[in-house]
Formats: structure tokens, C-alpha cells, sequence
């Protein structure tokens, strides 16, 4: 019988998170101040983060030790496993080796924990009573929810509002570990108040989510913001993925010729490809494919230029592909992909042409989630079923080609608390990306007209 896990012990946690931007050859375009157009210090960002995460943020240092406080909360679901798919290969006929790295392991049930242990760490030791973020399908939410309760912080979330509705019990969660949580736009800032005034039926976005979370950020001294993707940081400590992921394809006796994950902030496929692009800089031949939405293709349609992060433009301005502040997706399933930019380390490497991108549409998304599902056993989150639809791809085009290739994909996290975007697929109420365009999607991800 043929090795499908491949685990590791408590001992080879990283104690270390690998910074990419030590390897860049320059350093990466800075953030702009919005009013003067200057690279944004420290000083700047301040009011909204603590100066721990903003030296992280500015870091060119290729190794920052984490946190032995932050080690005692990996070391509760990490390491995480590493398995080959040998039954979807079987079913695809394919010669290729698909291998994933399954975070769906952890406490909040995806990647986000990695990030938000680290986060609300350092908020805690500099003396933040209370965190501000926005998040799309709940999964960062509830990530930092749990991590805010381990460290006695007090969790403010505002959820995208068609997510809010889509998946109730990812609120349920939050509300479970002390977080409030509000449908985002709302009526408790004055940033969601003017966009309801213009649009009540607005599906919201996680650009007028992290409007309203900074709103109440700066109105209160005792409160920071914290954001689960996009900013260096957050790719920063989610490198642990990519790290283990070495460790285990080691043990596996085999090197990715491609490294897969989907994209919408950047943060699970950041946390897995970067420590795989140090390999690329000293020469190794291996491929990054980021894989995003149709129906958000930031990447792929999205300009490359300074943006704000949010609808407010309360945000320094941000080098990444763009699909501007005002975009606002069909309320597909995966919300955690409806982000109207990308993390600028990513966007740079795509401009670099480093890593790859592609989009896929929503329903090619679920029949790949559902086979992966049938035959790997594990239903998996909206957005992980993204890199899975590009992966039969990758592993059907191996078999086109009658070569072997070796895969390696993030299974970011899983859909448990995603039940009601299957039974929308099972039911055949979901429509492609091209069918809802110029239109929006009510909350059980049915197209209907403005």
C-alpha cells in the first residue's frame, strides 16, 4: 500500500517565519500616505496597528522568530497533515502526483488561526482592549474570534452581508467565542449608514467591511484593527504552511512541480508558495498558480497600481492588482474570494511573472469540490475548491501529455459550515460567473436583476 499521510511531530513546528521579501532582489513598492502620496511609517499606521505588526509589515529580515506565546497556540492543532490524493488521482487516470496540505485541522477550521494567534498576541502585550476586522465568509472571523478569546480581547466583526445570510453558523461561531458580529454594510457606522442610504439591497463587499471595521478603529483609543490577508504580516506567519509542506514532500520523497491555492486577499496561497519561491530565487524549477474567481478576477482582468484597500480610501494606497475600491462581485459562495484587490507580495510576483494565475468559474468549483469530496472524503470549503478545480486540470493535462507531474495544492480549509452553498449546487441553483454578470446574486447564490 502506497504512504497517503505524512505527518510530523511537534518538534518541527516552525519556530521561524520566512519573510519573501528578503529574496525580492529590492525592496517591494511601498504603502502611500492617501493625502500626501509619501511611503507610509510607522507613525502613520499607528492609530490603526501595533508597532510589532507594523515592523513585521516593513520587515526585509529573512527570519523572524515567532513567539514562544504564539508557538504554545500553534501547538494545538499544528503540525498540520500533508496527503497524497491517491484515490482522485485514480479516478482522473491521471500519471501525476497530487499531494495537499489540509489546514482544515485547526480550531476555526481553515488557515486564518495562523495569523490571527500571531495578531492578537501582539495586541495583547501592547495593551488593545478590544480588535476591529470585516470578513468575508466567516472564516477569518471566527479565526480571529477564538484568538481574541485565548488572549482576552474583546472581537468586533462586520461580516459581508450576503455571507452573513449564506452561512449563519460561521456567526454562530464567532458568538460562541464572545465576538460581535454585524452584517456589513450596517447601520453602526456612519460609512455603512451612507452606503445603505444609497443601496439597501447592497450585498456588501469586504472593501466596505473593512470601511466600517476601521471606522470604529479610529473612533476609539482602547481598539486596533486587524486584517486576516493582503498585508505582508499576514503572509509572514502564514508561511508555517509552505514550511511544513517542504518538511513533508521531503518525507514524501517528492519536490512540487507546481504549487497550487486559491486566491482572493492572497493569505493561504501567500502562506503555502512563498517559502517555494525562495527555491525559484537559488534556481529550483517549480511553478506557483494562484486560482481566483471568475466572478472577482483580480488577478487575471485587475490592473496593476496603487489602490486603496477599502471603498472609504481610508486605507494607505496599496501596489496590487486592482479591480477598484468600488467593485463589487456577484454574491457567489466563496466569499472569502470577493476582495476587489490582491496582496501586493502576490500581485508583485505575478508582475514579475514569478506566479502564474488563473480564474474558474463557480460551478466548474463545485463539481471539482464534490469529486474531491467522493473520493478524498473531505467536503472542502468554497474557496479551497478553487485550487482543486484547477488541480484536476493540472492533473488532466499530465495525463494529455502522458508525463508525470507533481502537485502540490493548500486545502485551506473545510466546508462544514458551508452545507448551504453544496445544497445550492445539489439543487441547481447556483449560476456560472458569465450568467450573473451585470447582475447580483441574493443570498442562497441565485442570480436575480438589480
Amino acid at each position: 500500500m502506497e504512504q497517503r499521510q505524512f505527518l510530523l511531530s511537534q518538534k518541527d513546528i516552525p519556530t521561524e517565519w520566512y519573510n519573501i521579501c528578503a529574496d525580492l532582489g529590492e525592496p517591494p513598492p511601498p504603502p502611500l500616505h492617501p493625502a500626501t502620496m509619501q511611503p507610509c511609517g510607522p507613525e502613520d499606521l499607528a492609530p490603526i496597528f501595533p508597532m510589532a505588526i507594523l515592523e513585521q509589515e516593513m520587515s526585509a529580515q529573512r527570519w523572524i522568530k515567532i513567539p514562544e506565546e504564539v508557538m504554545n497556540i500553534l501547538a494545538l492543532w499544528r503540525p498540520t497533515p500533508l496527503y497524497r490524493a491517491i484515490r482522485l488521482e485514480a479516478a482522473l487516470g491521471t500519471p501525476a502526483k497530487i499531494y495537499y496540505k489540509y489546514e482544515g485541522t485547526s480550531p476555526a477550521g481553515s488557515h486564518k488561526l495562523n495569523t490571527a494567534a500571531a495578531q492578537a498576541y501582539y495586541n495583547k502585550i501592547e495593551g488593545t482592549k478590544r480588535i476591529a476586522t470585516e470578513t468575508g465568509a466567516g472564516q477569518w472571523g471566527s479565526a480571529l474570534s477564538i484568538a481574541c478569546k485565548f488572549f482576552g480581547l474583546g472581537c468586533t466583526v462586520y461580516m459581508v452581508k450576503c455571507s452573513f445570510y449564506q452561512k449563519p453558523y460561521r456567526k454562530s461561531l464567532m458568538n460562541v467565542f464572545g465576538a460581535e458580529v454585524y452584517p456589513s454594510p450596517s447601520e453602526k457606522t456612519d460609512f455603512g449608514k451612507s452606503i445603505i442610504a444609497k443601496d439597501p439591497d447592497c450585498p456588501g463587499s469586504l472593501g466596505i467591511a473593512i470601511s466600517e471595521a476601521l471606522e470604529d478603529t479610529l473612533k476609539h483609543d482602547d481598539v486596533k484593527y486587524s486584517l486576516g490577508s493582503v498585508l505582508n504580516h499576514v503572509i509572514l506567519h502564514q508561511t508555517v504552511i509552505g514550511l511544513e509542506s517542504k518538511k513533508q514532500m521531503e518525507m514524501a520523497g517528492d519536490y512540487p512541480d507546481v504549487v497550487v491555492g486559491c486566491v482572493g486577499g492572497g493569505s493561504n496561497f501567500g502562506g503555502i508558495v512563498m517559502p517555494f519561491m525562495a527555491d525559484k530565487y537559488a534556481g529550483k524549477n517549480v511553478r506557483g498558480v494562484a486560482v481566483e474567481p471568475t466572478a472577482c478576477p483580480t488577478l487575471t482582468k485587475g490592473d496593476y497600481k496603487y489602490d486603496a484597500g477599502d471603498t472609504a480610501r481610508m486605507t494607505p494606497l496599496l501596489k496590487m492588482y486592482t479591480l477598484g475600491t468600488d467593485f463589487i462581485p456577484p454574491a457567489i459562495h466563496a466569499g472569502g474570494l470577493r476582495y476587489h484587490g490582491m496582496a501586493p507580495l502576490i500581485s508583485l510576483l505575478v508582475e514579475k511573472k514569478m506566479i502564474e494565475a488563473v480564474a474558474v468559474d463557480q460551478i466548474d468549483v463545485f463539481q471539482a469540490a464534490v469529486l474531491f469530496a467522493h473520493t478524498e472524503g473531505i467536503l472542502p470549503a468554497p474557496e479551497s475548491a478553487h485550487a482543486i478545480c484547477h488541480v484536476v486540470t493540472e492533473a488532466k493535462r499530465a495525463k494529455e501529455e502522458g508525463r508525470e507531474r507533481v502537485i502540490l495544492f493548500n486545502l485551506s480549509g473545510h466546508g462544514l459550515l458551508d452545507l448551504g452553498a453544496y445544497d445550492a449546487y445539489l439543487e441547481d441553483r447556483l449560476e456560472s460567473a458569465t450568467e450573473c454578470d451585470d447582475r447580483r446574486v441574493n443570498p442562497n447564490g441565485k442570480c436575480q436583476a438589480f
